[in-house]
């Protein structure tokens, strides 16, 4: 708003209330220690005089910017995407606003992101790194003033908020509804191995087939795209000895395998079962619908701002271990030739 050619500032919300500027200023960066007759007459000053403050002179006095950045591979990923909004919504409570910025899984552009978003002076970041071991990053966060939370990443030896799917349970459901069928040639078209995700789905699907004689799993990793989920697909499906049943580890490398499954005209579950990790439309309008390991990507992106926040305020670095599941449908059945039994 305009005053007398000038934008309306701080002292004049002060005169209308009827208080002093650090009043005003106290009120406004939320300071605890502010009686509620005050604030209430400062935001009524506020609201009638239709002010707005100014965040470079917020960010002065405070030393905050009230901003928080986030750092993915792929933001057009819907897991990414869901993430992302959740916590920008919880952080948008909070007066928090969110500057998200896509690496394209290049480790290199990853840490100029970081770097750029440091430099625009964010109060935290949320991260999901595409190479957990590179020494470089280490040594960015450790060097990094503000806090951090890991989306689903796990760094060694340094100490930092994450939050972590249990993709442990969701695999081995999965597993075990494969081999109750008769299933003993699986795949895993995996994801980045780099990364917790693919370690900790790959382990799971080993474990759960160890045991059973004649049985055998068969791990593809690469990136997290729909092109490696076609060309190993693609390759798989025509081998003599084919999988009888494929676990796509996203769902951006489903697109690619059901498109290998339309290119060698095979029908889904009659010549092989499909299972994919993280929800996505496409699956629950495929027909048959797409068996799918599940996790709630809006409790992900919410804890994600929650232990940020704690974090902000001062908390220690905390773990939080969230559940995957895994739900069954028409895209498995018992292979061809095999009659299916209860384990």
């Amino acid at each position: 708003m305009i005053v007398q050619g000038r934008k309306l500032g701080i002292r004049d919300v002060a005169q209308r209330a009827g208080v002093s500027v650090s009043s005003v200023s106290r009120v406004l960066d939320n300071h605890p220690d502010v009686s509620d007759v005050m604030r209430n007459r400062v935001m009524d000053a506020v609201a009638a005089l239709g002010y707005e403050p100014d965040p470079v002179a917020q960010s002065m006095r405070t030393g905050t910017t009230m901003t928080i950045g986030l750092v993915a591979g792929d933001t057009s990923n819907p897991l990414i995407a869901q993430i992302s909004l959740a916590a920008e919504l919880k952080l948008r409570e909070w007066g928090y606003s969110l500057l998200v910025a896509n690496s394209i899984n290049d480790p290199t552009q990853e840490l100029a992101n970081i770097k750029l978003l440091l430099n625009r002076r964010v109060d935290g970041l949320l991260l999901s790194v595409s190479d957990e071991a590179s020494e470089k990053l280490r040594e960015q966060l450790e060097s990094a003033a503000v806090p951090v939370v890991l989306l689903d990443r796990e760094i060694r030896n340094i100490k930092i908020s994450r939050v972590n799917s249990d993709h442990d349970r969701g695999i081995t459901q999965a597993a075990e509804e494969l081999l109750r069928l008769g299933h003993s040639r699986v795949a895993l078209i995996n994801g980045n191995p780099r990364v917790r995700p693919s370690r900790e789905r790959a382990n799971a699907l080993r474990k759960a087939f160890r045991a059973e004689a004649g049985s055998g799993v068969n791990v593809v990793s690469g990136s997290f795209s729909d092109r490696h989920g076609y060309e190993a697909a693609l390759a798989l499906l025509q081998r003599a000895n084919r999988p009888t049943a494929i676990i796509a580890g996203s769902n951006q490398i489903l697109v690619g395998v059901l498109r290998a499954i339309r290119f060698l005209g095979l029908h889904v579950p009659d010549d092989l079962s499909l299972i994919t990790c993280d929800q996505t439309p496409l699956a629950e309008l495929h027909e048959p619908p797409i068996a799918t390991i599940r996790r709630d990507a809006s409790e992900i992106g919410v804890a994600a701002a929650e232990l940020l926040r704690a974090a902000m305020q001062g908390g220690a670095a905390e773990q939080r271990n969230l559940p995957t599941r895994f739900e069954p449908a028409g895209s498995c059945t018992t292979p061809i030739g095999i009659e299916s039994h209860e384990r």
